[in-house]
């Protein structure tokens, strides 16, 4: 993909759309711009990290690995998500990776130093960039309560729906069906809510049995979204 038509991408997203045009010509977002390959970590078990990330194209995994040197995934990010040193501060990610996932990934990067400097002359972006990270620990935490509070079932259809609505890449394939690219496996998706690989697979399939998912290594077909309320039993 052009880079030009990649900085167009990351512009639309909600955090750079708090500025002007003029604004954003400022930041030579251009020049900060880094590609990656399907398959690379931008970081692997990062000690004293000094970067924070922002996506312009392609999908992001973030886990760490356990005693026994698995992948735990913890997030799938997408474009205009951003990851890294969320808090701002240079320190240990505590064994965390990032690795590109599908498509090729193409990032904007900042030194913490120099986005905090940024945050201090545009006080708009400081507040938008404060209510979307506050969004993201949020979720995660609702993600904790669902685990702790929800049968299996619930919590995939939940993942599922979350999946739907924050997607950035919907096609609507007929009136009451959309479509979704789709980058994770079952063990993935198992991961992140907190059940065996085995369950999910079960689950999924009886959705699709049902008639209301359609499941490929591609695409997340969703059915009936509009005249019937498809997360029902």
């Amino acid at each position: 993909m052009d880079a030009q038509i990649k900085d167009i991408l990351l512009r639309k997203f909600d955090l750079w759309s708090a500025l002007s045009d003029e604004e954003y010509k400022e930041l030579n977002v251009l020049d900060s711009t880094k590609e990656f390959k399907e398959g690379e970590y931008i970081y692997f078990e990062a000690f004293l990290h000094n970067q924070i990330y922002f996506i312009k194209h392609g999908f992001i995994r973030i886990g760490h690995l356990d005693d026994e040197g698995n992948k735990i995934v913890h997030d799938i990010l997408q474009p205009g998500d951003f990851f890294g040193q969320l808090s701002l501060e240079r320190s240990n990610l505590n064994g965390e990776f990032a690795q590109c996932i599908k498509s090729g990934v193409s990032l904007c990067s900042f030194t913490i130093e120099d986005f905090n400097q940024l945050l201090s002359k545009k006080p708009q972006l400081a507040i938008k960039y404060s209510k979307l990270a506050g969004l993201r620990m949020r979720r995660f935490e609702n993600r904790i309560l669902n685990i702790l509070q929800k049968d299996t079932r619930t919590r995939l259809i939940q993942f599922l729906d979350q999946l739907l609505r924050e997607s950035k890449s919907k096609k609507h394939l007929s009136p009451n069906s959309i479509s979704i690219p789709n980058y994770l496996t079952h063990e993935e998706i198992a991961q992140l809510i907190g059940a065996s690989r085995q369950t999910v697979t079960t689950l999924i399939n009886q959705l699709k049995e049902s008639g209301k998912l359609d499941y490929s290594r591609k695409a997340l077909v969703f059915q009936n979204v509009f005249n019937e309320d498809w997360k029902a039993d």
